[in-house]
């Protein structure tokens, strides 16, 4: 067993124990699905953030304080999101929360955490279309990797058809409608977007996988966008292989598989289809090299990494810095001391947190390798993520800035703060 494991177990028997009272103690809440159909992503999400506290505790902890995980699971249950997220602010009295995946997760959390005053840490890529200020939104945007992707298959792959594919909830409905807008702004024909959505842990994917091969009947190349979450992702590959299509027939590109996903699939059929992220176990450099290193002494040397579990690293780190500089846990303190922080991030470069709550993030696309791992084919400078997309009408008037305009929806045709209550 690792020391970092080690001192965590000790840590919890000692709480356990009684020897911890809530003012010894920094509690943060651990919010993501250990059962059910999200739990192959978001488990190791739960094991990042424990390694994470054992570490920050063996250097002492955090003003005078060790932290201890509250965990939770909501067993991708999604109204259970927002009953654990109020059990964490109101039971268990946690200063900060980590968590969720999906973004009707995330959305269920929102008014509760609003209402609470609680904070969030989001580390999973989403829509957009969003700044709340309880939430630090430190996965990609779409201008982070949708937007990005969609450019790679239009002027790298030269794919002229796309097929977006997405599990049923919001995340895919909002991505692919800016992608399908962006497509169309690109000269794309409508006719030649096929969007389908289907049920999380969706099984059944012949009929689909045979839809999208016969869009590619009049010869021109078509490209497949995803945006299918958990186990249903095991499903859709097999299917892929199973009709014989590969990479140079019909490359796909997904946003929500990375090493974790693959690490239970045979992936020899699956070379050469790619993922966009921001992170990958495979980029070199020693920041990554040392977190590897970490994670497989923690966790097991069979254990991979991926890009949501760089962002909970990013924002542990920066929610450590704010709480030194602010000198307290307290919620209000915190988010402004959030503003212009930086942290390495793990390809090499630096993420720093802007005003609107989200990231300086590097894109990254990296093609399937044998082995379960990626290829890294293309990566940018770090872009700044955008909460409204400027590919929506509705959208690209509105800004998002809470520490200049303390708003998150303002306007900037009419000049006004638009505040939204949050009631998913």
């Amino acid at each position: 067993m690792s020391n970092l494991k080690c001192l965590w177990l000790a840590g919890a028997f000692a709480l356990t124990a009684g020897a911890a009272s809530a003012q010894d103690t920094i509690k943060l809440g651990v919010l993501h699905s250990l059962s059910g159909t999200m739990a192959i992503s978001e488990t190791t999400l739960k094991d990042t953030m424990l390694m994470l506290i054992a570490e920050q505790n063996a250097k002492g902890g955090l003003l005078g304080k060790q932290l201890e995980a509250v965990v939770v699971d909501p067993a991708s249950d999604w109204p259970l999101f927002a009953e654990k997220a109020r059990e964490l602010l109101t039971v268990s009295n946690v200063d900060v929360m980590f968590g969720c995946w999906t973004s009707v997760s995330r959305k269920s959390v929102l008014p509760v955490i609003e209402e609470l005053n609680g904070l969030l840490f989001y580390p999973v890529q989403y829509e957009g279309e969003e700044s709340s200020r309880n939430v630090f939104y430190t996965g990609a945007a779409p201008n982070q990797q949708a937007i990005p992707a969609t450019d790679y298959f239009l002027d790298e792959l030269g794919v002229e058809k796309f097929a977006l594919l997405g599990t049923d909830y919001v995340y895919p409905r909002t991505t692919n409608n800016i992608l399908k807008a962006y497509l169309m702004g690109k000269g794309i024909p409508e006719a030649d977007i096929f969007v389908n959505y289907t049920p999380f842990g969706h099984s059944d994917w012949s009929k689909i996988v045979s839809d999208v091969k016969a869009l590619g009947a009049d010869g021109k190349k078509v490209g497949v966008i995803s945006t299918i979450n958990g186990d249903a992702n095991i499903g859709f590959y097999k299917e892929l292989a199973a009709a014989g299509i590969s990479a140079d027939d019909i490359p796909v590109v997904a946003f929500s598989v990375g090493e974790e996903e693959l690490s239970g699939l045979d992936t020899s059929n699956l070379v050469g289809h790619l993922a966009a992220w921001n992170y990958f176990q495979s980029a070199e450099g020693e920041a990554n090299a040392e977190f590897i290193a970490k994670w497989k002494a923690f966790a097991g040397e069979s254990r991979v990494t991926n890009d949501p579990m760089e962002a909970h690293v990013i924002g542990f780190n920066m929610w450590v810095k704010a709480v030194e500089a602010a000198g307290t846990t307290d919620v209000d303190a915190v988010r402004t001391a959030m503003y212009g922080i930086e942290v390495p991030n793990l390809t090499g470069g630096v993420a720093k947190m802007l005003p609107n709550h989200h990231l300086t993030k590097p894109v990254l696309i990296g093609e399937i390798r044998a082995d379960g791992q990626f290829d890294i084919i293309s990566q940018t400078d770090p872009v700044p993520g955008d909460a409204w997309t400027d590919f929506l009408p509705e959208s690209a008037v509105l800004e998002s800035d809470w520490a200049a305009l303390d708003c998150g929806m303002y306007n900037t045709q009419t000049k006004t703060c638009v505040q939204v209550k949050s009631n998913y």
